[in-house]
């Protein structure tokens, strides 16, 4: 027994999809025999014809993946999008410039040679200093300050 008009105008009535109609399956064939929207009106208030609930999409899968990566998985050279200079590039330039600042400052308050200053440079551009505070723990254990 096709019940699709009776969905089609149960749908139309209810403001939903034809999907998001539910027909008690006891009384289907009292559906069927309905072809009128009145009929159809009449079913849906006895009860017999409802409108489903909404269905959400579950989170479930996304949760699962987000512990994953939490994990570490995922996260090879098939997973990363984009052009190999565009990862940290802002981060190596707001270090970079920090140190270098730095470099400067000690240099022009003499706490460091010239000698020293070129050859911390260079470490630096090498990515040797994690952050300024680094490059000053560097020249106190090596003591490559300037003797007073």
């Amino acid at each position: 027994m096709s019940l699709g008009s009776q969905k089609r105008l149960a749908a139309d009535l209810l403001k939903v999809g034809t999907t998001r109609v539910w027909v008690d399956p006891e009384d289907v064939d009292r559906v069927s025999s309905a072809i009128t929207r009145n009929e159809i009106r009449k079913l849906i208030h006895e009860g017999s014809i409802k409108r489903l609930p909404k269905t959400g999409i579950s989170r479930g899968r996304k949760r699962a993946r987000r512990e994953e990566l939490r994990a570490g998985r995922h996260k090879g050279p098939g997973s990363i999008k984009g052009s190999v200079g565009g990862h940290g590039k802002r981060r190596w330039v707001v270090r970079i410039r920090s140190i270098r600042r730095r470099l400067r400052s000690l240099r022009d308050k003499r706490f460091i040679t010239t000698q020293t200053y070129r050859k911390l440079t260079l470490m630096a551009k090498g990515g040797t200093f994690r952050s300024a505070a680094h490059l000053d723990e560097y020249i106190e254990t090596r003591k490559l300050a300037r003797r007073r």
